[in-house]
């Protein structure tokens, strides 16, 4: 049924059928949809909702849907919207959200589609490892 919402005229529907595929135990058989509803052309309200909804999981494979998005992203709002929802997950202001975070970036460094691996390296390049901080290798100038 959610899938069929991804075509919804309402934003609102559209949003909720992102939300809702977002958490499929079966991710890339519903990646196509979330792609789409991820780049939606008609409301970025769509977009923030699915994105948030997948970095939500936590893990990976939907990291990478989201990192995938950005990189075909070429809507300005549409790359806004994403790149937000990428840099204000709350998770990873914590310890363990930010090592996670890092650990896979890290991986999809490495993917097979160069779209994901540029938007993994561009996310990394800014990042310094927590073991840097905590050793006070950081520059303490400011």
């Amino acid at each position: 049924m959610a899938i069929k919402h991804a075509d919804a005229l309402a934003w609102s529907v559209r949003a909720a059928a992102g939300r809702q595929l977002a958490m499929s135990d079966r991710l890339h058989e519903v990646a196509d949809v979330l792609h789409r509803l991820l780049l939606d052309a008609q409301d970025t309200a769509v977009t923030s909702e699915t994105a948030e909804a997948l970095l939500a999981r936590k893990d990976t494979p939907g990291l990478r849907c989201v990192l995938l998005a950005r990189s075909w992203a070429a809507d300005l709002s549409t790359a806004g919207e994403i790149q937000a929802a990428l840099d204000c997950d709350p998770d990873w202001m914590t310890t363990a959200g930010a090592d996670r975070l890092i650990k896979q970036l890290r991986e999809l460094a490495t993917d097979s589609d160069h779209g994901v691996r540029d938007e993994a390296q561009r996310m990394l390049a800014p990042i310094r490892p927590r073991e840097d901080w905590a050793r006070g290798t950081h520059d303490q100038t400011l």
